[in-house]
């Protein structure tokens, strides 16, 4: 029987590049996106799009009926990745902002998960799979916002990975380093919308780094940036390992850091974080 995914932020980067190779194939996939303009261009370009906005419940709920009617009540795997960025320092992000990035980042994937979750165990399988970063266990300055949501994701998988042992669902965990996508370019107007940063006791801070990595980012990509088939062949690996693990790291920055992490002593960690 064909398998089922649904996937969600494919608009472009990780989600569509994850979409367009299983679909590829052979999985059925549902490539959902936040907003129905790029929901039309993916359904032109063969896929099939419902639109899913993690921050909109009914848009959650319409999705996964849209997914069950499609495939006579079952999904094998849900890939959650949508999610976005809102750069600045934590003295300078308005509670407000914390409360929409957690919306999509944290809230929105309990949402799909919990909706899932009856599909899977009546089936009695299932893969749920949530798109974290290098960020959700180290952290990195101006990115108090993105961090928090990441780590709580973390939290929340690794409950849940523990709570569904013996079900059949198994509960994974892609961690993305550096990955060649949009989401620096995608949170420029969250920080202008929420960052006062020309009033801020940071402001020297923000004009001779933050403000030029958003609007003059360097040409070509970063250090050990990867393209986002990187993390496609991960997930790939997640959802066809007969055992797979909770945690797949991606790129060369991840690894090292997720040894430094059990190494050294949290000030020696904070010392290095510093410098990059």
């Amino acid at each position: 029987m064909q398998k089922s995914i649904l996937i969600t932020g494919c608009s472009s980067g990780i989600g569509l590049d994850c979409a367009e190779t299983l679909h590829a194939m052979g999985w059925k996939v549902f490539a959902s996106c936040r907003k129905q303009a790029d929901c039309d261009r993916l359904e032109a370009m063969g896929l099939t799009s419902p639109r899913l906005d993690h921050a909109d419940a009914a848009s959650i709920r319409d999705t996964i009926e849209q997914v069950t009617q499609a495939t006579g009540g079952t999904l094998d795997a849900v890939f959650n990745n949508g999610a976005f960025a809102v750069p600045g320092a934590v003295e300078d992000l308005p509670t407000d902002a914390l409360r929409a990035i957690y919306e999509t980042n944290v809230f929105g994937y309990h949402e799909v998960i919990r909706q899932v979750l009856p599909i899977m165990r009546a089936q009695g399988h299932g893969r749920i799979l949530n798109c974290s970063s290098i960020l959700g266990f180290i952290t990195l300055r101006f990115r108090g916002a993105y961090n928090s949501t990441k780590f709580a994701l973390e939290g929340l998988s690794d409950t849940l990975r523990i709570e569904m042992r013996g079900t059949g669902i198994k509960v994974i965990l892609i961690e993305p380093g550096p990955i060649g996508t949009k989401i620096r370019e995608n949170s420029i107007p969250h920080f202008e919308k929420w960052i006062d940063w020309k009033n801020s006791p940071r402001r020297a801070q923000y004009e001779h780094g933050l403000i030029k990595r958003l609007y003059n980012p360097p040409e070509g990509p970063d250090a050990f940036e990867l393209p986002a088939s990187a993390v496609t062949a991960k997930v790939v690996k997640a959802l066809n390992s007969a055992n797979p693990k909770p945690r797949y790291y991606v790129t060369t920055p991840t690894y090292v850091m997720g040894f430094l992490r059990r190494i050294l002593p949290t000030r020696a960690l904070d010392w290095l974080l510093v410098r990059m």
